[in-house]
């Protein structure tokens, strides 16, 4: 929950006037709701720059005050949303049911869903990492059948997040390695199913977690606040 029109305009035009003219990467921005019209406008002329959001409703449309449904979000040009965001799922309750509704909403309305999973620290403490993502992406894949593969997936421990800690690169992998596993026994498709590791990727740790095995990008937090942090992560993307 961060930004203003004015703070928007100068993270995304430095952010833009940075961009190689052909990125090794995808790249999205995924904003709050109130700033998608805005941000719209100002991607419009960066092709490489994809637009995203926070959340959507698992509702196409009714009496949800203050919902925003994936027709809305595709009728601004929305590109991606994320969805099951360990701070949705924290302090909104959301289910690993609901967080799947929503996958299978924004799919629906031809919107990628960037499925976050992820452990508290308590739970990875109690050795349940393992048992914890794969039961929050398992919801997904049942309720999203052979539409799995239109998926992102992101990993995002949730002990990592915002805290300035961030797993090795070996945890990290070891994670990403088993969600891979996990997609290819649920659809043949798999290999095209980025996954994304979202514990508190940076400037400084890129590389190291991008060389791996099964990390195919970053949801990027407090770093993409930063034009330059946030373009030193792109280019740290493998060719």
């Amino acid at each position: 929950m961060n930004g203003s029109l004015a703070a928007n305009e100068a993270l995304l035009r430095e952010i833009a006037a940075g961009l190689p003219t052909q990125p090794a990467c995808a790249i999205a921005v995924c904003v709050p709701a109130p700033y998608l019209a805005q941000v719209h406008g100002l991607v419009a002329d960066t092709p490489a720059l994809a637009l995203g959001a926070q959340d959507v409703s698992s509702q196409a449309s009714g009496a949800f005050t203050g919902e925003v449904s994936a027709s809305m979000l595709r009728e601004f040009g929305c590109r991606y949303v994320i969805v099951g965001h360990s701070e949705r799922r924290q302090y909104h309750a959301e289910t690993d049911a609901l967080v799947a509704d929503k996958a299978k909403a924004a799919l629906a309305a031809g919107i990628t869903p960037i499925v976050c999973v992820g452990e508290t620290l308590a739970e990875r403490e109690a050795g349940q990492t393992e048992q914890v993502v794969k039961r929050q992406l398992a919801a997904v894949i049942h309720t999203n059948g052979h539409c799995i593969s239109e998926i992102v997936v992101a990993y995002e421990p949730v002990w990592a997040i915002g805290t300035g800690k961030t797993a090795t690169p070996e945890e990290a992998q070891a994670v990403h390695a088993v969600l891979r596993t996990q997609l290819k026994a649920a659809t043949d498709q798999a290999a095209r199913v980025k996954i994304l590791y979202g514990g508190s990727m940076n400037a400084a740790n890129a590389a190291s977690l991008l060389a791996q095995a099964d990390i195919d990008g970053g949801l990027i937090g407090g770093a993409s606040l930063k034009a330059q942090d946030f373009l030193k992560i792109i280019a740290a993307a493998p060719v």
